[in-house]
């Protein structure tokens, strides 16, 4: 085995040619991450001309690290076969790298494949080895032309969109710059099982955060919490927090309960409502649903979250 290759070096004017565009292809991979089209340009975008003709639009994409691009103010049309009347087909817009080996000849293209027609259409397989392990052919699906009877239909995207370095270094400045806030909204170290008011309105925070656990148990501290968006409501406009348990309802650990009981918070009021419960006893058909009038959660505190833009 050859090891290490030099890729970037001087050589001697008598040595033999020893990069190929499988050393290039690495590099690229290794910084493109292997298939994808590029944000730069109209990114390949595709326009349907006719029931038999897409055009693909400028862009540069990888396959497996080769690169290839349709310069700007250029463009690829692709033929498409006629459709069958009654008869659905799916047909796959693909780049297509093909190689005869390292050092061989390499070809890309933009080539259609061809699906079968049927009542129901699927996508045709596609050739997809790795050309960096010693694969000779690779098929990357660019689109999804989708025909019904003899019209098509639509044009599905199927490739990623790699965004530059530069979009990506924006994208890594604005996550930095923002900042999650809380606020304690409620707190109570004893828990509550009645209605209670916030200090602030629910609708001026992106999340709520409702800590509580079943006072049934003699719990006294809070083991649960929900999170919801604010976003989150029913038709009230209210907010609806599901609080649950499930715990060994005797001493013998014969019977088993799931606890429910539901929190409507409504600007700064928490209101529980009715407590259900079910109860899992130890002999079949003793599953049961009972209702309590008087709730059965503690809420220790409630904490308000917003995300800076």
């Amino acid at each position: 085995m050859a090891g290490l290759k030099a890729l970037n070096i001087n050589t001697p004017p008598e040595a033999e040619p020893h990069i190929y565009a499988e050393d290039d292809a690495a590099i690229y991979k290794a910084i493109f991450g292997g298939d994808g089209v590029s944000t730069i340009g109209q990114a390949c975008k595709a326009t349907v001309l006719s029931n038999n003709k897409v055009r693909i639009a400028d862009g540069v994409l990888c396959v497996d690290g080769h690169m290839a691009r349709i310069p700007y103010g250029e463009y690829e049309d692709c033929e498409i076969m006629n459709g069958q009347s009654g008869k659905n087909r799916n047909d796959i817009i693909v780049a297509k790298f093909e190689t005869t080996g390292t050092g061989g000849i390499d070809t890309m293209t933009c080539e259609v494949i061809q699906g079968t027609a049927g009542e129901t259409a699927v996508d045709p397989e596609l050739t997809q080895d790795d050309i960096y392990a010693g694969g000779k052919v690779r098929e990357y699906p660019l689109y999804r032309v989708k025909i019904e009877g003899l019209s098509i239909t639509a044009v599905e995207k199927m490739f990623e969109v790699i965004p530059t370095s530069w979009i990506l270094l924006n994208k890594i400045n604005e996550l930095s710059t923002r900042r999650i806030t809380h606020t304690l909204l409620y707190y109570n170290a004893d828990g509550t099982t009645g209605t209670f008011t916030l200090s602030d309105s629910v609708k001026n925070y992106d999340y709520i955060e409702i800590f509580y656990n079943s006072d049934v148990a003699g719990h006294k501290a809070p083991q649960k919490s929900i999170k919801l968006p604010t976003s989150q409501t029913v038709s009230s406009g209210d907010m609806l927090f599901d609080m649950t348990s499930f715990r060994m309802s005797s001493g013998d650990g014969t019977k088993m309960q799931l606890m429910n009981t539901i929190l409507n918070v409504s600007g700064k009021t928490c209101k529980p409502e009715t407590s259900r419960q079910i109860n899992f006893g130890s002999t079949a058909g003793s599953v049961a649903w009972t209702v309590s009038n008087t709730p059965h959660h503690r809420v220790y505190r409630v904490v308000g979250y917003n995300y800076g833009s």
